[in-house]
Protein backbone atom coordinates (compact mmCIF):
# COMPACT_ATOMS: atom_id res chain seq x y z
CA UNK A 1 0.00 0.00 0.00
CA UNK A 2 1.20 3.68 -0.81
CA UNK A 3 2.02 5.38 2.43
CA UNK A 4 3.26 9.03 2.41
CA UNK A 5 6.06 10.16 5.33
CA UNK A 6 7.27 13.46 6.43
CA UNK A 7 9.79 14.36 9.07
CA UNK A 8 8.36 17.08 12.10
CA UNK A 9 11.07 18.85 14.36
CA UNK A 10 9.76 18.82 17.74
CA UNK A 11 11.52 20.40 21.15
CA UNK A 12 12.11 16.76 22.05
CA UNK A 13 13.34 15.66 18.35
CA UNK A 14 12.54 14.61 15.29
CA UNK A 15 9.44 13.26 14.69
CA UNK A 16 8.41 10.50 12.06
CA UNK A 17 5.05 10.84 10.40
CA UNK A 18 3.00 8.65 8.26
CA UNK A 19 0.12 8.69 6.32
CA UNK A 20 -2.43 6.99 4.20
CA UNK A 21 -5.31 8.32 1.84
CA UNK A 22 -7.61 7.79 4.60
CA UNK A 23 -5.45 8.87 8.05
CA UNK A 24 -2.52 9.27 10.09
CA UNK A 25 -1.26 5.88 10.10
CA UNK A 26 2.16 6.68 12.11
CA UNK A 27 3.90 9.41 14.37
CA UNK A 28 7.25 7.96 16.33
CA UNK A 29 10.50 9.99 17.64
CA UNK A 30 13.21 8.73 15.85
CA UNK A 31 14.83 6.22 17.53
CA UNK A 32 11.73 4.90 18.94
CA UNK A 33 11.70 1.18 20.36
CA UNK A 34 9.01 -0.23 17.31
CA UNK A 35 9.58 1.53 13.87
CA UNK A 36 6.40 2.05 12.60
CA UNK A 37 7.11 2.00 8.71
CA UNK A 38 5.51 -1.13 7.32
CA UNK A 39 8.21 -3.36 5.10
CA UNK A 40 5.48 -4.46 2.94
CA UNK A 41 4.34 -0.97 2.37
CA UNK A 42 6.10 1.89 -0.38
CA UNK A 43 6.55 5.19 1.38
CA UNK A 44 6.47 8.53 -0.62
CA UNK A 45 8.04 11.49 0.85
CA UNK A 46 5.42 13.79 0.72
CA UNK A 47 3.63 16.55 3.20
CA UNK A 48 0.00 15.52 2.14
CA UNK A 49 -3.07 17.46 4.08
CA UNK A 50 -3.35 15.20 6.44
CA UNK A 51 0.19 15.31 7.66
CA UNK A 52 -0.01 18.89 7.32
CA UNK A 53 -2.91 18.53 10.44
CA UNK A 54 -0.84 16.42 12.30
CA UNK A 55 1.95 18.77 11.79
CA UNK A 56 -0.22 21.78 12.81
CA UNK A 57 -1.46 19.37 15.91
CA UNK A 58 1.88 18.92 17.33
CA UNK A 59 2.25 22.39 17.04
CA UNK A 60 -0.40 23.55 18.94
CA UNK A 61 0.72 20.52 21.52
CA UNK A 62 4.22 21.17 21.98
CA UNK A 63 3.04 25.20 22.40
CA UNK A 64 1.51 24.08 25.87
CA UNK A 65 -2.01 24.20 24.90
CA UNK A 66 -4.40 21.38 23.73
CA UNK A 67 -5.48 21.02 20.48
CA UNK A 68 -9.06 21.41 20.09
CA UNK A 69 -9.12 19.47 16.66
CA UNK A 70 -7.55 16.04 15.65
CA UNK A 71 -6.09 14.86 12.44
CA UNK A 72 -8.09 11.53 10.90
CA UNK A 73 -6.11 8.18 11.63
CA UNK A 74 -6.11 5.21 10.33
CA UNK A 75 -5.53 2.91 13.38
CA UNK A 76 -3.53 -0.36 12.41
CA UNK A 77 -3.84 -3.57 14.59
CA UNK A 78 -5.41 -6.22 16.40
CA UNK A 79 -8.97 -5.75 17.37
CA UNK A 80 -8.22 -5.81 21.10
CA UNK A 81 -5.01 -2.72 20.05
CA UNK A 82 -7.76 -1.12 18.36
CA UNK A 83 -9.59 -1.19 21.45
CA UNK A 84 -6.68 -0.52 23.76
CA UNK A 85 -6.04 2.51 20.97
CA UNK A 86 -9.80 3.75 21.73
CA UNK A 87 -9.16 4.19 25.75
CA UNK A 88 -6.20 6.04 25.58
CA UNK A 89 -7.75 8.20 23.05
CA UNK A 90 -10.21 8.93 25.90
CA UNK A 91 -7.62 9.87 28.33
CA UNK A 92 -7.88 13.16 29.04
CA UNK A 93 -5.17 16.09 28.51
CA UNK A 94 -3.29 16.23 32.00
CA UNK A 95 -4.02 13.35 33.46
CA UNK A 96 -2.78 9.59 33.62
CA UNK A 97 -3.95 6.71 33.62
CA UNK A 98 -3.07 2.97 34.67
CA UNK A 99 -2.44 0.06 32.62
CA UNK A 100 -4.90 -1.65 35.42
CA UNK A 101 -7.32 0.86 35.03
CA UNK A 102 -7.59 0.43 31.10
CA UNK A 103 -7.84 -3.45 31.77
CA UNK A 104 -10.72 -2.75 34.01
CA UNK A 105 -12.52 -0.29 31.50
CA UNK A 106 -12.24 -2.81 28.84
CA UNK A 107 -13.57 -6.03 30.81
CA UNK A 108 -16.31 -3.51 31.86
CA UNK A 109 -17.34 -2.78 28.41
CA UNK A 110 -16.92 -6.53 27.50
CA UNK A 111 -19.08 -7.24 30.50
CA UNK A 112 -16.22 -9.71 31.41
CA UNK A 113 -14.44 -10.20 34.85
CA UNK A 114 -10.98 -9.53 34.32
CA UNK A 115 -8.87 -8.06 31.91
CA UNK A 116 -5.03 -8.30 31.96
CA UNK A 117 -2.76 -5.30 32.32
CA UNK A 118 -0.03 -7.00 31.18
CA UNK A 119 -1.98 -7.95 28.06
CA UNK A 120 -3.29 -4.29 27.83
CA UNK A 121 0.76 -3.09 28.21
CA UNK A 122 1.29 -5.16 25.02
CA UNK A 123 -1.05 -2.88 23.46
CA UNK A 124 0.07 0.36 24.41
CA UNK A 125 3.85 -0.51 23.57
CA UNK A 126 2.96 -1.21 19.77
CA UNK A 127 0.58 2.36 19.37
CA UNK A 128 2.20 3.38 16.10
CA UNK A 129 0.63 6.59 16.55
CA UNK A 130 1.99 8.23 19.59
CA UNK A 131 1.28 11.67 21.34
CA UNK A 132 -1.73 12.09 19.25
CA UNK A 133 -3.08 8.77 20.74
CA UNK A 134 -1.45 9.18 24.27
CA UNK A 135 0.15 6.02 25.09
CA UNK A 136 2.28 8.85 27.31
CA UNK A 137 -0.23 9.17 29.87
CA UNK A 138 -0.37 5.47 30.82
CA UNK A 139 1.72 4.89 34.15
CA UNK A 140 1.80 1.64 36.53
CA UNK A 141 -0.49 1.23 39.23
CA UNK A 142 2.07 2.05 41.40
CA UNK A 143 3.14 5.33 39.19
CA UNK A 144 5.82 3.74 38.13
CA UNK A 145 6.68 5.83 34.47
CA UNK A 146 7.09 2.60 32.58
CA UNK A 147 6.83 1.59 29.33
CA UNK A 148 7.03 4.18 26.68
CA UNK A 149 9.16 3.64 23.46
CA UNK A 150 10.37 7.08 22.56
CA UNK A 151 12.64 7.07 25.64
CA UNK A 152 11.64 7.68 29.64
CA UNK A 153 13.00 11.51 29.27
CA UNK A 154 9.88 12.03 26.66
CA UNK A 155 7.33 10.57 28.81
CA UNK A 156 8.60 12.52 31.61
CA UNK A 157 8.73 16.05 29.47
CA UNK A 158 5.34 15.20 27.39
CA UNK A 159 3.73 15.11 30.96
CA UNK A 160 5.18 18.15 32.33
CA UNK A 161 4.06 20.15 29.03
CA UNK A 162 0.49 19.11 30.11
CA UNK A 163 0.86 19.99 33.53
CA UNK A 164 1.13 16.74 35.23
CA UNK A 165 2.70 16.36 38.93
CA UNK A 166 5.70 14.40 38.05
CA UNK A 167 6.27 14.63 41.90
CA UNK A 168 3.80 11.37 42.30
CA UNK A 169 5.53 9.44 39.90
CA UNK A 170 8.44 7.91 39.87
CA UNK A 171 11.63 6.24 37.38
CA UNK A 172 11.30 2.38 37.62
CA UNK A 173 15.15 0.81 38.37
CA UNK A 174 14.53 -1.38 35.49
CA UNK A 175 12.24 -2.26 32.90
CA UNK A 176 10.53 -1.51 30.09
CA UNK A 177 11.12 2.50 30.50
CA UNK A 178 14.77 2.56 30.40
Amino acid sequence: MLQYKAQYRSPLGNILLTADAIGLTGLAFEGQRYSILDPYDTYEEKETEIISDAARWLDIYFSGREPDFNPPLHIAGSPFQKEVCAVMRSIPYGMTVSYREIAETIATRRGSGRMSARAVGGAVGHNRISIIIPCHRVIGADGNLTGYGGGIHRKIRLLELEGVDISRLHIPRKGTAL
